[in-house]
């Protein structure tokens, strides 16, 4: 059984109280916006988001080009933008800044990053304030071969929030004490441990960004880090895995893409209440699949 979740548009606005009206957006839940993140945060009220799931720049002088990918070129979309890496501390410094400003007080951050630049990502968390919760290893099933080093096959999640007191946790939103695995042991202390082994998803034949999050890690996080009709928010919402996710999940999303055809690309999942776009190239005629059922992402 296919299962369509309907939300409700809100009509609640996020505007920060002392910015000139000139400089206003007005900014809604439940709608994603195609304009830089620092300037589109500076717009939000204070205290006013839950969760921030997001996967920023690289800053590796990562070559996003369609003839990049051992796939059919013209599936993967191009207008992946790089920090430089000087740069990279100073930007890291401005956006989580603005993030530190707008989560509640029972919000939290879920970060990631590769290894090369972590250090950044590390110090500004410190510098900013935010207290670490975990520092999770995602194990995916393979990286690029490589001939001179070891194979990179991981990604860093930071797992991060203002108040440690007061942040949300759900320690049996997935398993209960007394779920057991096949072979006897227990799925609640497995789900629970910092080292996740999810798969990459690779989507054959579909249109797709060049990097996106697993909708079962997003799936995750939602799940022990968020209630039904909180506010999740990525500020590099790329192909919008994170505010489609949300949306299947009854929260709400609010998210900000520079690149247009991003942009476009996320919007139109959301919209069309799809997951995977699929395209008949031959013909040009767009073809889409709806919005999977729940029960699929496992």
């Amino acid at each position: 059984m296919k299962v369509k979740y309907k939300q409700k548009k809100s009509k609640q606005l996020f505007v920060k109280e002392n910015v000139s009206p000139n400089q206003v957006y007005e900014l809604a839940i439940n709608k994603i916006y195609n304009m830089d993140c620092i300037e589109g945060m500076k717009q939000l009220s204070n205290n006013s988001i839950d969760l921030v799931i997001t996967d920023p720049p690289f800053a590796i002088e990562f070559k996003a080009k369609r003839n990049n990918y051992n796939r059919t070129q013209s599936h993967v979309l191009e207008g992946y933008q790089e920090i430089p890496k000087e740069k990279y501390y100073e930007f890291t410094l401005q956006w989580m800044k603005e993030v530190y400003r707008i989560l509640k007080e029972s919000g939290s951050m879920y970060v990631f990053s590769g290894w090369n630049n972590l250090k950044d990502i590390l110090n500004a968390l410190d510098e900013i304030g935010f207290i670490t919760v975990n520092h999770i290893i995602w194990k995916y099933q393979f990286g690029v071969v490589t001939q001179k080093k070891f194979v990179t096959s991981h990604y860093h999640c930071l797992y991060v929030c203002k108040n440690e007191h007061k942040r949300k946790f759900f320690p049996y939103a997935r398993f209960s004490k007394c779920d057991k695995k096949d072979t006897g042991g227990s799925l609640h202390y497995e789900d629970k441990e910092d080292v996740w082994y999810i798969k990459r998803e690779y989507w054959n034949g579909d249109q797709k960004t060049p990097t996106k999050l697993p909708a079962e890690l997003i799936k995750k996080i939602l799940l022990y880090s968020s209630e039904e009709g909180d506010v999740v928010l990525d500020p590099f919402l790329g192909s919008g895995q994170v505010a489609v996710v949300s949306k299947m999940f009854k929260r709400q999303y609010l998210g900000f893409e520079i690149v247009k055809e991003y942009y476009e690309f996320a919007k139109e999942r959301l919209e069309k209440d799809i997951y995977r776009i699929k395209s008949n190239f031959k013909e040009n005629i767009p073809q889409s699949l709806e919005l999977f059922d729940v029960q699929e992402i496992k």
